[in-house]
């Protein structure tokens, strides 16, 4: 038995009794005749204490050569501190050593592991199993595997079927790059791995299971950024015989549950916004609703002067920023700045002080009187006290580039609060959007997302128009979710494929077996996916995922713990059929 009690367990309740402990030196205070060592392990830290007095001298000699991080089993009595530490579970106590094994000795760890540690992110990645000994980290997965245990038992309560779907897959032309898998055995043809679930899920409901559901990696060769890696996981869910509304209350109920398993906060309201509104309104489809400042559209109340950018814009927008009004020159020039930067990409800003006396003090005063910034202020709903930053252009650009501003100054202003919690449902998508450089529509979630009943004549005069009976779920301004009904009939599924421009040979060739399942039976179904990784960051007040994943890829889509990708060798390649890349390798 390598230990009795775990070093988050022991308190005051224990004193007197002999027990054994094992893990991890966390620290050591050498004062020649005493020596205390912190012991920790996943529960917590135990304090040991070894002296000239009490301590047989063999035992105080191997304590006197411990190091951090080395491994230990010590066998002793609990005693109480005479140094209490009100921080630790165990701070009333500590372990009068007897007996003292080294299991196994550590190098010089490359940085502290401590909660606050002097290492940088790249180097805590490359020695990966040893930032997970932090706290910060160690919690976080600890974390996750509750919001994933809280899910399982959700879904399985609701009467959901968990199912799992195959990793090597067929790559398709919609979407993310696919990652693929060369096949040995049938040489020059790849698998892929699976951007989702997708078509397997519907098959499951052309197969009569009727609720799945199943926690998934995923794949997707793209570009990576602080909530997106290579690999990722998601909470798919499929359900038949619903409509959008039977999705949306059950998924509701998870999310509630979520939020009061892991924080006991109660939500009620999931209101619900049109994609059209949320970009009116907020300049984006996954707005955050914590706080204000709505956006305020001003073509009507400044186009009508002299002011040549606004009168050539195809959009005039601002914001009222609260307590923006005290800003000085310098820190409005900074803001400014800020919106001109490439990342954001605006060409400058207009600003309005609405100051307290209710007077107003513009960079525009040259073309617009009081009355006119006074209906600027009624449109941003700017109170006195408040800056309205104004920014014109085309109308996409303009509500991009005011959202970021937006979002900016939440954080700046501390608005954006990680224990408060906003969900938003986004309805009534474009099922398509037109894209330039291809000049043919692509679906704007997948191609089996279906129209809505309304608009589906829409489709043979003017697709463009037409709404998809999708929507996405929204948590404190990050899609944690999304999801539609989804097309189960064979003509609809081939009328939409055509209109994403591909031929019915191509449509035959990449989507046959799913149009030929649909000839037997497919009930109405739809469904789900939720990104596990920015759901379990969010609940847990962060927006970045990495720390909440066990060993992330970095900014390169590298593992530089593992050194991966990397080379082959030739016999593999050759073995594999991919002889070209030998000289590329060489």
């Amino acid at each position: 038995m390598y230990r009795t009690h775990n070093n988050g367990e022991l308190n005051i309740n224990h004193l007197n009794q002999n027990v054994k402990l094992s893990g991890w030196v966390q620290k050591i205070r050498d004062k020649g005749f005493i020596v205390w060592v912190d012991l920790r392990d996943r529960y917590g830290i135990t304090q040991l204490v070894f002296d000239t007095e009490r301590t047989p001298k063999a035992i105080l000699d191997k304590a006197s050569e411990l190091s951090r991080e080395c491994v230990i089993q010590i066998e002793g009595q609990v005693i109480e501190r005479e140094s209490k530490n009100k921080d630790i579970s165990t701070g009333e106590i500590e372990i009068l050593v007897q007996d003292l094994v080294v299991l196994n000795t550590s190098k010089l760890p490359p940085f502290t592991i401590e909660d606050q540690t002097d290492g940088g992110e790249e180097l805590r990645m490359k020695y990966r199993y040893l930032d997970i000994r932090r706290n910060p980290v160690k919690q976080k997965l600890i974390f996750r595997s509750q919001v994933s245990m809280a899910v399982r038992n959700y879904l399985s309560e609701q009467d959901f079927v968990e199912v799992e779907t195959p990793y090597l897959i067929k790559s398709t032309p919609e979407g993310a790059r696919d990652f693929v898998v060369p096949s040995r055995m049938n040489e020059g043809q790849f698998y892929a791995l699976p951007q989702s679930p997708q078509t397997f899920k519907q098959l499951l409901m052309v197969g009569g299971l009727e609720k799945y559901f199943q926690i998934v990696k995923c794949f997707r060769d793209e570009d990576l950024r602080a909530d997106r890696q290579p690999e990722f996981t998601q909470i798919d869910c499929e359900m038949s015989f619903v409509t959008q509304e039977d999705v949306l209350n059950t998924f509701e109920g998870l999310t509630k549950h979520l939020i009061e398993k892991t924080h006991g906060i109660k939500v009620e309201e999931f209101p619900r916004m049109t994609f059209e509104d949320a970009m009116k309104t907020y300049g984006n489809d996954k707005p955050d609703i914590r706080f204000g400042m709505k956006f305020g559209e001003l073509n009507e109340v400044a186009q009508h002067k002299d002011f040549k950018i606004f009168n050539e814009a195809e959009l005039v927008v601002g914001i009222a920023i609260p307590g923006g009004a005290s800003y000085s020159r310098k820190e409005i020039d900074k803001l400014i700045d800020w919106v001109k930067r490439p990342q954001v990409g605006a060409k400058g800003m207009v600003y309005v002080k609405l100051n307290e006396d209710g007077s107003y003090k513009s960079s525009v005063d040259k073309f617009y009187d009081d009355k006119d910034l006074k209906a600027w202020a009624e449109k941003t709903n700017a109170q006195p006290g408040d800056l309205i930053a104004v920014l014109s252009g085309k109308a996409n650009e303009t509500r991009a580039q005011l959202s970021a501003l937006r979002m900016e100054m939440g954080n700046r202003l501390g608005l954006r609060k990680p224990n408060e919690f906003a969900p938003l449902w986004v309805v009534d998508f474009p099922l398509l959007e037109w894209d330039e450089d291809t000049q043919r529509f692509h679906a704007m979630h997948h191609p089996f997302t279906s129209p809505k009943a309304e608009d589906a004549e829409l489709l043979e005069t003017s697709p463009g128009e037409v709404r998809a009976n999708a929507y996405d779920l929204v948590l404190n301004g990050n899609e944690i979710g999304g999801g539609s009904i989804r097309i189960h009939d064979k003509q609809m599924q081939s009328k939409m494929l055509n209109l994403l421009g591909f031929s019915e040979d191509e449509a035959r060739k990449q989507f046959g077996f799913l149009m030929d399942a649909f000839e037997y039976g497919a009930p109405p179904h739809g469904g789900i996916a939720f990104g596990l990784d920015r759901l379990v960051a969010i609940l847990g007040g962060q927006e970045s995922i990495r720390d909440f994943i066990a060993f992330p890829k970095n900014n390169m889509g590298r593992d530089v713990m593992i050194d991966a990708p990397a080379t082959l060798g030739d016999d593999q390649l050759k073995e594999l059929g991919l002889e070209l890349n030998i000289q590329k390798n060489e």
